[in-house]
């Protein structure tokens, strides 16, 4: 059978872009080699609890055309993201705003907390910054530093602060306001249905294999279709041919708890040194614990990994040798123009889900638009 688009990666990216194509009266086939849809949004059903297989997925945006999209296809709640941070024993509200203030000073009013501040980054107000440590204490000065940001970010990257570069952090959002929303969009939640039922909406009409490998699939059936979305890593289609581009990988460690209610929020921060984990997410939170087990709860610890080839790419390491990596391949993609590469691994960026969802709606409408030769 031949199709209009063979696309590569069921994630958002690629679900987008087969509903358009659809829409628009297009044959388009979905390979992924994950045995499941939805890519990193997927949620796997433990215990009766909805758990985010591939870590905490929250919607939020301000793009009105990308709301406007994602709720044609499902409802979502009004969760609101306000995760905590724990050192040993004290906690802390994130983002860092006047109850993290409060709580680490004992200060009451945002001019209290902005002296407060002043005061810890002065001594350097007037550095150029040459690593992350120096960047971090010119933002927010030592204790918010050194509780709350060297050892989560040392333990994220696996590298000191002194090691890691300025630009990693070239803010630190500072709120004095006692809103512990960690978004600033007007719009969040998590879909009532599931990500995975907004995967399914979005698929339908397409054909779906999943458990198949492109290389494997496209060396059977080579004129499957007249173009190709591919949403793999583009160093992987070019066969690392100009080498390896970095990523930074995360291993869950799942348990089951015979509690209804362990942790009483969603996510919460491990900021100091003594857990090798940075996080632990309790997935029953994102739905306010409605329609899942009520005698018992699944958590995941999340452990941040140096990534190495055939192990699952998570973040892309954006500094200057991979950017530039990078840029040789976007220059070897121009001579393969049957090629459309999107999602996080294909342009090599972390993407937030509005911002998937954004640019398969732009690559489509590039699609459908002729080029003009001047």
């Amino acid at each position: 059978m031949k199709y209009d688009y063979l696309i590569v990666g069921a994630g958002l990216f690629g679900c987008v872009f087969a509903r358009e194509m659809t829409d628009a009266g297009k044959k388009c086939l979905v390979i992924d080699r994950r045995d499941h849809i939805g890519g990193n949004v997927y949620c796997a059903d433990i215990e009766g609890v909805c758990v985010h297989r591939y870590g905490a997925h929250i919607f939020h945006t301000a793009d009105e055309e990308v709301w406007q999209y994602a709720q044609r296809f499902v409802t979502f709640n009004n969760y609101v993201n306000s995760p905590m941070a724990r050192i040993g024993d004290e906690i802390y509200n994130m983002p860092f705003n006047m109850n993290t203030f409060s709580k680490l000073w004992g200060v009451k009013t945002p001019a209290e907390a902005m002296a407060k501040i002043a005061e810890q980054t002065a001594p350097y107000k007037d550095i150029e910054p040459a690593n992350l440590e120096e960047q971090a204490l010119k933002l927010v000065g030592r204790d918010i530093y050194e509780k709350l940001v060297k050892s989560y970010t040392e333990k994220q990257w696996g590298r000191k602060c002194t090691e890691l570069p300025a630009f990693i952090i070239r803010r630190l959002p500072l709120r004095f306001t006692y809103d512990n929303n960690y978004f600033t969009h007007p719009h969040q939640g998590i879909p009532v249905e599931g990500y995975n039922a907004l995967a399914e909406k979005l698929l339908a009409g397409s054909d779906v294999k999943t458990g198949v490998e492109y290389r494997t699939f496209i060396a059977e059936n080579p004129d499957i279709a007249e173009k190709t979305v591919y949403t793999g890593a583009i160093d992987e289609f070019f066969d690392y041919q100009l080498g390896h581009l970095q990523y930074r990988t995360v291993r869950f460690e799942d348990e089951i708890i015979d509690t209804p209610n362990w942790q009483g929020v969603a996510v919460v921060n491990y900021t100091g040194d003594s857990e090798a984990f940075t996080r632990i997410i309790e997935h029953k939170h994102f739905t306010f614990m409605q329609g899942q087990n009520p005698s018992k709860t699944v958590i995941s610890r999340e452990y941040p990994t140096e990534w190495t080839p055939g192990m699952e790419p998570y973040y892309p390491v954006n500094d200057e040798r991979n950017s530039a990596l990078f840029q040789q391949y976007q220059e070897l993609a121009k001579t393969r123009p049957d090629v459309i590469f999107g999602g996080r691994l294909g342009n090599y960026r972390y993407y937030d889900m509005d911002q998937v969802i954004r640019a398969a709606l732009d690559a489509v409408k590039a699609e459908k638009t002729p080029s003009v030769i001047a």
